[in-house]
């Protein structure tokens, strides 16, 4: 499949997601880049295709008729679009770790944030539920602890890493016997023996800070038999207090960003100044190295810092 017919089945799934009401054909060539270019008649074959392509790999699209309505109308149910919760075992999690490092750049959220711009420009009322994380990938290997914490794991070797606690600045030394590392949610843990607590702990490895150290010769840790990763991460965590960043925003740019932001301030010298609410300082962290030059992390002190984490390591 081409690039361009991938990026327009794509636009076009976005488009009957996020629509609060079903679209006509007309609509949906006005709104999805890749049919504004055609003729009548090639549009409707090229959306007929597109239609049955979607069909055929599991992605529902509703057909409603509304007698007021010359045309009928196309959306997609999120109902029906969404995959119910997937539960994996230890090993099916390894190996979806290792396969999600090769796609750890294979983000769809900047695409999907463009393409509701475009449908809201256009008039499209869409629904703000429907988000690049309804379309992003879930597996996320960018924490940067994964690699050691994959390899300790592996060999069967005792770790120590600091640690940031859920909602607090404070970091701790954790030595850990690392018994498994586990997705959830679209988030990863380590799962394993806290020494320091004297209990099984799980940890999220986007609030470990620095460097993972390996302590001990391979094989000096023992996994106990029968002990269930799913279960050590499945608990309810901790509630997380919202916080608010504090962002200067080149003027003209991210216009995604300013969206989703409480407040958005007109400053000087070309810059805007947003506040933005978010909850782990590593994810925001990552979304605004992608910004690049149009933005910078003002506040709080521990995002600002992992930002320059994030830029550092692009860097080397």
């Amino acid at each position: 499949m081409s690039r361009r017919k991938t990026e327009r089945l794509l636009n076009l799934v976005i488009c009957l997601l996020a629509t609060r009401r079903p679209l006509s054909a007309e609509q949906i060539r006005q709104a999805v880049p890749g049919y504004d270019r055609d003729g009548d008649e090639a549009f409707q074959r090229m959306f007929e295709r597109d239609k049955n392509e979607l069909r055929e790999i599991g992605i529902p699209i509703d057909v409603v008729r509304d007698p007021w309505e010359d045309e009928p109308g196309y959306r997609i149910e999120r109902q029906s679009y969404e995959l119910p919760e997937i539960t994996l075992e230890a090993d099916e999690a390894a190996v979806l770790g290792l396969a999600a490092q090769v796609w750890q750049r294979a983000s769809l959220a900047e695409a999907a944030s463009g393409a509701l711009l475009k449908l809201r420009a256009g008039g499209v009322a869409t629904d703000e539920t429907i988000g690049a994380g309804a379309l992003e990938l879930r597996l996320d290997t960018r924490d940067p602890a994964f690699p050691a914490l994959w390899d300790a794991v592996r060999d069967r070797r005792l770790v120590r890493f600091d640690y940031r606690g859920a909602g607090s600045e404070n970091v701790r030394s954790r030595t850990v016997e690392p018994w498994g590392v586990v997705s959830r949610r679209g988030r990863w843990y380590l799962a394993g023996f806290d020494r320091g607590r004297d209990a099984p702990r799980a940890f999220r490895l986007s609030r470990i800070t620095g460097q993972v150290v390996t302590i001990g010769r391979p094989g000096s840790i023992e996994v106990p038999p029968g002990v269930d990763l799913r279960a050590m991460v499945g608990f309810p965590e901790e509630p997380v207090e919202e916080r608010m960043a504090v962002i200067r925003v080149r003027q003209g740019a991210c216009e995604g960003l300013r969206q989703l932001s409480r407040v958005v301030r007109p400053g000087s010298d070309g810059w805007d100044e947003a506040e933005l609410g978010f909850t782990d300082p590593e994810r925001l962290a990552g979304w605004m190295a992608s910004l690049g030059a149009d933005v910078e992390v003002v506040d709080p002190p521990d995002a600002r810092e992992a930002v320059i984490r994030r830029l550092k390591g692009a860097l080397a």
